[in-house]
């Protein structure tokens, strides 16, 4: 996650939270600028927690990457359905490889999953084996974690091994 989107949000939030607290008033235990240091750290604590998501999320595809040898690029040779949401929250793309190459092979594809912004929400990867010379497979993507509706998922990277 941008580290300068990050401390924008946050003031902004901080900013429109001093705002309302100097309107409205406090209670006694909840002077103006702890109810500005409380929403400061609620703040900090889920912009923490996208950055762990994303930095755990890519760090798993990352290593599944690497454990392949002699890949080749096959971003282009995958297609994406748009996301449902399963009965437990968490979203489901259909992929459709396919295997340009002359003999059978098999693929891994990363799919991150973003929100209608944009913003990074889970990555996957899924491996599509054994996909015969000329021919198309399917296999389906699922998020780790449940997700907001209207996300969309994206190839982010695929290789044919």
């Amino acid at each position: 996650m941008d580290g300068s989107l990050t401390r924008r949000a946050a003031g902004a939030a901080l900013a429109l939270l001093a705002g309302t607290a100097a309107l409205t008033g406090c209670s006694d235990d909840d002077s103006p600028s702890s109810t500005v240091s409380k929403a400061a750290s609620a703040v900090e604590s889920a912009a923490s927690r996208a950055t762990d998501a994303w930095a755990s999320a890519t760090a798993e595809a990352g290593r599944k990457f690497d454990e392949i040898k002699n890949g080749t690029d096959a971003k282009e040779d995958v297609d994406v359905a748009a996301p449902s949401a399963g009965s437990d929250g968490h979203a489901t793309a259909q992929l459709t490889v396919t295997n340009d190459a002359d003999s059978t092979k098999s693929f891994a594809v990363q799919v991150d999953f973003k929100d209608k912004d944009g913003n990074f929400q889970d990555a996957v990867v899924v491996t599509v084996s054994d996909v015969p010379a000329g021919k198309e497979k399917t296999a389906t993507a699922r998020s780790n974690r449940k997700l907001d509706a209207g996300v969309r998922a994206e190839v982010s990277r695929a290789v044919r091994y």
